[in-house]
């Protein structure tokens, strides 16, 4: 069994075709799947979908492009439904900033604000917290362990490989691995993956984003993390089945799926 952490089944590039694309999954072993909540606007049809199909479930949050829509009462209604296991995807995203440097800081402030009241939606409704972080490893850490945001469990989504960010597995982290892995370019990525914990280790796709070799330039689907299994097999030097095991009984402990 395969459970992808991390698919935006919601994403209107599935519209015409979920049904195909959970029973290619299925039958390819993918088992479970987690719909991060990335738009307030979108977290209807996450439900939606969630509730639809047994083996899917969802989280409720909102990702730092979309912070003009967060709302904490709507989100706390999402949190409380039974098929919402997790807060997120939410977090920082320093890689499109204004260059207007009291711009940015605003830009920086409001991020680090909502981000840390997500953080506090999580422990106050005993969730884990799915984290995305881009070219903001300091801040994250910081605000991370300085709210003890891992009290019941997170995930550091697409993990950067960032050495910095290793630590974070003593304080309830775990690690989302995804197609980046078997980019040619993700040297840092390989290098680094023997150092996480193996009971730490999370399989995701993040899709339709982040397509793995040797389908990059299609749209991405849970079906692909049998892909990034293998490729973590090969680099762990552990079975494919060991990986399917280890991941699996790490996502259902952090998410307390009943699969």
């Amino acid at each position: 069994m395969i459970i992808d952490t991390h698919t935006h089944l919601d994403d209107k590039r599935y519209i015409d075709d979920l049904d195909e694309v959970i029973k290619r999954a299925n039958d390819g072993g993918v088992k479970g799947f987690i719909i991060p909540g990335a738009d307030i606007d979108d977290l209807q049809r996450a439900k939606e979908i969630s509730h639809r199909y047994e083996n899917v479930f969802y989280a409720a949050g909102v990702h730092p492009y979309n912070l003009e829509g967060y709302d904490e009462e709507i989100l706390k209604n999402y949190l409380k439904d039974e098929r919402c296991v997790a807060v997120g995807e939410c977090g920082l995203d320093y890689f499109r900033l204004p260059e207007n440097e009291d711009e940015k800081l605003a830009v920086k402030k409001n991020q680090q604000e909502i981000f840390i009241n997500q953080i506090k939606l999580a422990k106050e409704l005993k969730k884990p917290i799915i984290v995305h972080i881009r070219d903001a490893n300091d801040d994250s850490r910081k605000i991370l362990e300085e709210y003890n945001a891992g009290e019941f469990g997170g995930v550091l989504h697409c993990y950067n490989a960032s050495k910095h960010l290793l630590p974070l597995s003593e304080k309830g982290f775990y690690f989302g691995i995804g197609g980046v892995l078997t980019f040619k370019n993700a040297k840092n990525l390989v290098e680094i993956l023997p150092d996480i914990p193996k009971e730490k280790l999370l399989i995701e796709t993040d899709s339709p984003y982040l397509t793995p070799t040797p389908h990059r330039g299609e749209r991405n689907e849970p079906f692909y993390t049998t892909f990034v299994a293998k490729k973590m097999s090969e680099i762990l030097g552990l079975s494919l089945s060991e990986i399917k095991e280890k991941t699996s009984k790490n996502a259902k402990a952090l998410f307390g799926l009943n699969l």
